[in-house]
Order: C-alpha cells, then structure tokens, then sequence
C-alpha cells in the first residue's frame, strides 16, 4: 500500500474510533435518561435506528470536508471586499464578546438556513429526511443528508467568516466556529432527546426538548420554532410554538420516505416523487 494512501487511512480509522468513543460517551448519557425521563414509552432499539447510526457517521466524517472549501471561499473573499477597519474593530474585542457575538449571529443564520429549509420546496425535499423520523430521541439529531446540513451550517457560518467573527488565521478565529458547531450539535442531541424535562423559566432564553418536539410534530403545523438554541429568536420572528403543559404525540412527514440510508440519500433527487412542504 502506498505510503500517502496508508497514512488517510490511518487518519480515517483514527476518526472512526473517535466517533466510536464519542457515541459510547453519548449512549452512556442520554440512555438511562430517556429510560428514567422517557416523555413517549419506546425501545432503545427503536425503527431505523441502524439508519440514523449510519447518518451519524457519515455527517460526522463528511460535513467538514463539504464545508471546508466553501468556508475558505468566504473568508478570502471576505477579506477583499470587506473594510479591513471593520474586522480589526471585532478583531480589538476580548475573546469572551467576541464569542458572544458569534453565537448570536450564527444563531440568527441557523434559524434563516433552516427555515427557509421549510419555504423553499427543493430544500424541503432534502430536510424532510431529518423530519420522517417516527419517534424522536438524541440521535435522530444526526438524521439529515448531507446537502441539508451543510446548507444550514453555511447560512450559520457565513455571516461569522463576513464579519471578521471567524477566519483562517489565529487561535481565535479557528477556535470560534468549532466551538460554535460543538456546542450547536451537542444541544441538538439534548432537544432532541426523548426526554420530558421542562425547564421553567430559562425556557424563554434557551431551547428544550418541549420547544424542538413541536417543531417534529405531525399534528400541528411544523412550521415553527426553528432557533437551535435561542428561543427567543422564534419570538421575535413570530415562529414560536410551545403551548402550556402540552407535548406533541405523533412525529413525522406527511408523505412517504424511503427506509433504507442509501435510499433516502437519494431519494431527494428524484423528481418523479417531490414532498410536499411542511
């Protein structure tokens, strides 16, 4: 075997093994939770859970690659066209403001990208994927093809490349987007845990299983809540949906899904079958 073609190799097998341990780490933690807090009675080893463990790790191995040279795009172009006085001004920020505000923009782009995954009838057809799932727990987070994540992902990511809030160069410009998606994909593990946990008062600032699960629900318009985290950003669009005391019962599309992972990849692209929108 050649030496470069063993040396990807041996990085791929590294990435597998740590996606392995991370999954461990993941079933270790939400397992017994949703076994002690379950909101909806359902087997660990539920419908299409090979499927969604196949998504977790394609999606894991393959959406920084899919990201990274479009990424590099912005932020060259980025540096060419917008006032470098702008980018030194966020530039002179302390870390801890500078990481605030990344959240927030990226939050306001994540909440853009996945909306209009539920306006714009082409990206329905790729976001409904991560909607089919019949029942929710943490890993029906990783359910999404690859097209729909990195699209959202961008429209999250851009603005922080745009405005100097992440770059190529230094510490904290790599570090800001990392950490933004780590704790991004981390929450969405929580929101979509299978858990019926309320969170009182701190639900108006941050996003719970309660405010996600009616974003999945088959019964009422999907059509809502569609902050990752922030909340508070579906109340001031006019998207936020969480009636008092009430959980969803049902999840899913209206409209029929492949049930293999290779099909449902490909299903998207072909025409002859086209989901309606949510």
């Amino acid at each position: 075997m050649p030496a470069f073609i063993d040396q990807h190799f041996r990085i791929f097998l590294i990435d597998v093994l740590r996606l392995g341990l991370w999954l461990l780490i993941l079933v270790l933690t939400f397992v017994p939770l949703e076994r002690l807090f379950a909101l909806h009675p359902q087997k660990v080893f539920r419908k299409a859970i090979a499927v969604d463990l196949g998504y977790y790790f394609l999606n894991s191995l393959l959406t920084g690659l899919l990201l990274s040279l479009p990424l590099a795009l912005v932020a060259w172009g980025a540096h060419r066209v917008v006032p470098g006085s702008l980018h030194a001004t966020i530039a002179a920020w302390p870390l801890w403001c500078r990481a605030l505000a990344a959240l927030v923009v990226g939050e306001l782009g994540f909440y853009w990208g996945h909306r209009w995954t539920h306006e714009i009838p082409l990206l329905w057809q790729f976001h409904a994927i991560h909607h089919s799932a019949g029942q929710l727990d943490f890993l029906v987070n990783t359910r999404a093809h690859p097209v729909d994540m990195v699209f959202v992902r961008l429209c999250g990511l851009v603005p922080l490349y745009i405005l100097g809030l992440a770059g190529p160069v230094g510490a904290a410009g790599s570090l800001i987007p990392v950490m933004i998606v780590l704790i991004g994909t981390v929450w969405g593990f929580f929101i979509h845990a299978n858990l019926r946990w309320r969170l009182g008062p701190l639900e108006w600032l941050i996003s719970t299983p309660a405010f996600h699960h009616w974003h999945h629900t088959l019964a009422a318009p999907t059509n809502r809540n569609y902050a990752p985290m922030l909340p508070w950003l579906d109340r001031i669009f006019g998207t936020l949906y969480v009636p008092k005391g009430q959980w969803p019962s049902g999840y899913g599309i209206d409209g029929a899904m492949a049930e293999t992972l290779g099909g449902q990849l490909l299903q998207p692209l072909r025409a002859e079958q086209p989901l309606t929108l949510a």
